[in-house]
């Protein structure tokens, strides 16, 4: 699949669910409204999805949500995709978690052939992280990550960089990730969705963060790459591997390689932007894949040069409506 940039789209991240455990106060409401379960694609119809798209080239997959492992059976979902991982089809079946399942799924997982997850943790403290989780445990969420850890996984934990709420911790998240074996990956907030606060008071510029850094610690620049759009550096003092994913103060357009697939079946091609393909009519029209084929075709033909993300005192609205959770980070 070639978009009009020319741009080979090789990644797919599929919203299994748009329902969390957490309601992290850049992501959510706390009284969100979820989407009736008629109009969520069954993991039948999910699976078919992904089938598709890597039969058109996908090499890497990405189950997201809300948090894909509170959705009812979704190992199954997890095991029948690992047969493309088998034939060599697939390179790659990843997952972003909140870590808060993982303690039961991690080594079920390993078994299906995920070799490496995103867990998201902004904070180390306990009643911080209940302040930006909402209704999260810390401690459920370290011993998911100690399990994944066990089970033989490579974890990478997704730090979000806030504003006077947990920019004093990023060094020792820093530490203790790399201490333990793990990548961090700094994210700046992305303005997706009305949340109860104003994103303009939880913006924290990763690249004021890397210039404090900088101050302390070696920084390399690296060519390290996930398939996602983190820019990697290795710190010298750690030996650990640090990421920055910046969509505001350094766009990364011009190398995407992602679309997104919402678990009602709606592709994005940009994440930053309102355009979006039906794919769940022509899935849900013919027991074969000709029209899907078609609508994917479409779509990626359509797919635009980048975002248009902005957060700023006189663009206080979010960069679109819907929620972080219904696209799939």
């Amino acid at each position: 699949m070639i978009d009009p940039f020319g741009r080979a789209v090789s990644y797919l991240r599929v919203s299994v669910t748009d329902r969390c455990d957490f309601r992290c106060v850049y992501c959510m409401a706390e009284n969100m409204t979820f989407l009736p379960k008629r109009e969520i694609l069954s993991l039948e119809e999910l699976d078919r999805l992904c089938s598709a798209f890597i039969e058109k080239g996908v090499r890497k997959l990405r189950l997201t949500g809300g948090e894909p492992l509170v959705r009812k059976d979704i190992m199954t979902l997890f095991r029948s995709l690992s047969r493309h991982l088998d034939s060599g089809a697939l390179e790659e079946l990843t997952v972003t978690t909140n870590g808060s399942q993982l303690a039961k799924l991690a080594q079920e997982l390993a078994d299906c052939g995920v070799r490496r997850i995103n867990v998201s943790l902004d904070t180390l403290d306990a009643d911080r992280f209940q302040a930006v989780t909402r209704w999260g445990n810390l401690q459920k969420v370290m011993d998911g990550i100690a399990a994944a850890k066990t089970a033989g996984l490579s974890i990478k934990i997704n730090m979000v960089a806030l504003k006077d709420f947990n920019e004093h911790e990023i060094v020792p998240m820093m530490e203790w990730a790399h201490g333990e074996g793990h990548d961090l990956t700094l994210i700046e907030t992305m303005p997706l969705g009305e949340i109860d606060g104003d994103r303009t008071d939880q913006y924290l510029p990763l690249s004021r963060v890397r210039a404090s850094l900088m101050d302390r610690f070696t920084l390399t620049d690296i060519p390290y790459k996930t398939g996602g759009p983190a820019r990697y550096v290795t710190v010298e003092e750690t030996g650990g591997r640090l990421g920055f994913i910046t969509p505001l103060t350094h766009n990364f357009c011009e190398s995407c390689n992602r679309v997104r697939v919402t678990c009602t079946g709606q592709l994005y091609m940009c994440l930053g932007q309102e355009d979006m393909a039906d794919l769940r009519a022509p899935l849900r029209a013919s027991e074969g894949n000709e029209l899907l084929s078609a609508a994917i075709d479409e779509a990626i033909g359509r797919k635009p040069k980048g975002h248009d993300f902005v957060i700023d005192r006189q663009t206080r609205a979010p960069a679109v409506s819907r929620h972080m959770s219904v696209t799939g980070g």
